[in-house]
């Protein structure tokens, strides 16, 4: 395969830095939707289905945007004009999310930004693989991950910073003015972040083989698409199938604490009694902080948990991450003090470092490199299934444990993330982890590279290199 020219410091930091602006924007989206929501009028039973357009935006959007950026060639290169529509239309609904005067309209907002963030996210990791060499790959993903942390961290604690700096007061429909300011600084950061992107990088044009062999592909119809999808399902390895189970209750326990966390610490550690009271503006904003905490750890821990698989196991690795994140939300019950709160979410950081990168270099080695492509993006129907069935299942599950309209609800639905999380670590123990990619890591590249299906991560903006836990410099 052609090998590309070694990037400096400052030019892998400019091709990165548009993931700080998307980060932004989930980070907004994240910990603050379900008070939006609740403050326009929404019980927590109702929250679940509110949140239905991220998965679904992620399922649908982001395998028609990866397979029409492969075939795309422009002045703006390939992947560049899709950062940048979806910059656009992300900033524009990010915009005007606060000034939303009904449930209705935030909802529909909300889905606009879901998919106009997906448009943008997902060409991010082809990205790497089409500007850096093999032996800078890893750092690429590292990049990312940097921002990943800096742009949710800043993300999550800017209404808290807001209000510190004397803002207060709401809208005419109830949302804080600290909210809103931090959804238009939002708009902006995406918006400018994205821009320096895709003006201070270039791109390689596409190798002609690949580009006709895409091509050739792409008029054979979609048909042909779902056909392969299809094929790979029924052909899928006993790995993937085990950490398909994994993946669900992990991702359906993230779901939880991403719904429920704000308006738990509101009621529980405020001791708010209504969405439209200022206990609950305070309290959500301090959820934000703890977000911004496990975003900050997450960061932190990345670097140490190759050298934790190398003297244990990925899966013993994996397991105890998430075993640390499950004690980190079922912990919050117990506590009633603000600051001990934010030591919750450092468990929870510990494990949202694994689940970015252990079950992917797991599943690496069980994958035919041929088909690379095509099974990362059937895997990551595992994290989005759940998040679908959280949205449809969880107002009957809610109603039927809890009661109507319970104002303990949002508390115990992150106790119940907790407990998703400790059955998710009991499944990693029954997953046959094979080792080492098959066919090397350049099959593996090269692979990525040709395939003309690729759903890059997930309904959320999770940066996975299937080779995370491999130095470079350690090849055969």
């Amino acid at each position: 395969m052609t090998r590309r020219p070694r990037l400096n410091f400052p030019q892998m930091f400019n091709m990165s830095f548009g993931f700080l602006g998307i980060q932004f924007g989930w980070g907004l989206q994240l910990a603050n939707m379900s008070a939006i929501y609740e403050r326009l009028g929404a019980t927590p039973d109702n929250v679940p289905i509110l949140w239905l357009a991220a998965p679904l935006t992620g399922l649908l959007v982001q395998p028609i945007v990866g397979a029409l950026s492969d075939r795309t060639w422009g002045p703006l290169g390939r992947r560049r004009p899709y950062f940048l529509v979806g910059a656009i239309l992300a900033s524009i609904a990010l915009f005007f999310m606060p000034t939303s005067r009904t449930l209705w309209m935030a909802a529909g907002l909300l889905w606009i930004l879901d998919a106009s963030i997906n448009i943008s996210m997902e060409p991010f990791r082809a990205f790497v693989a089409d500007k850096l060499d093999v032996s800078q790959r890893t750092a690429g993903f590292v990049m990312q991950s940097f921002f990943i942390g800096v742009g949710q961290s800043l993300a999550n604690v800017l209404p808290y910073l807001l209000r510190q700096m004397g803002v207060t007061g709401n809208t005419a429909s109830g949302i804080p003015l600290t909210v809103k300011y931090s959804f238009q600084a939002g708009a902006v950061v995406f918006i400018v972040c994205v821009l320096w992107t895709v003006f201070t990088t270039t791109e390689f044009p596409p190798e002609d083989m690949g580009a006709l062999d895409r091509a050739e592909r792409g008029r054979s119809g979609i048909g042909t698409l779902f056909g392969e999808i299809g094929s790979s399902i029924r052909e899928m390895p006993a790995t993937m199938k085990q950490l398909a189970v994994v993946q669900f209750f992990t991702w359906l326990g993230l779901f939880c604490m991403w719904m429920f966390f704000g308006p738990s610490v509101a009621r529980h550690v405020f001791g708010a009694t209504s969405a439209g009271s200022e206990q609950y503006a305070r309290g959500t904003e301090w959820g934000g902080v703890g977000f911004a905490i496990y975003s900050i750890t997450c960061f932190a821990v990345a670097f140490a948990l190759p050298k934790l698989a190398a003297a244990s196991s990925r899966k013993t690795t994996h397991a105890l991450a998430l075993v640390c994140g499950a004690i980190g939300l079922l912990s919050v019950p117990l506590i009633h003090n603000q600051y001990l709160l934010l030591l919750t979410m450092v468990g929870v950081g510990i494990a949202w470092a694994s689940i970015l990168s252990m079950p992917y270099a797991i599943l690496s080695g069980a994958l035919p490199a041929a088909r690379m492509g095509v099974y990362m993006g059937v895997f990551n129907f595992f994290i989005v299934i759940p998040e679908i069935c959280a949205s449809l299942g969880f107002k009957r599950v809610i109603r039927l444990l809890f009661g109507a309209d319970n104002p303990n609800t949002p508390l115990y639905m992150v106790v119940g993330g907790g407990i998703c999380l400790l059955v998710a670590a009991a499944l990693v123990t029954r997953v046959h982890d094979v080792g080492e990619p098959v066919g090397g890591e350049e099959a593996v590249i090269d692979a990525d590279e040709h395939e003309f299906l690729t759903i890059a991560e997930s309904a959320q903006p999770v940066p996975s290199d299937a080779l995370v836990n491999r130095d470079p410099r350690d090849r055969s």
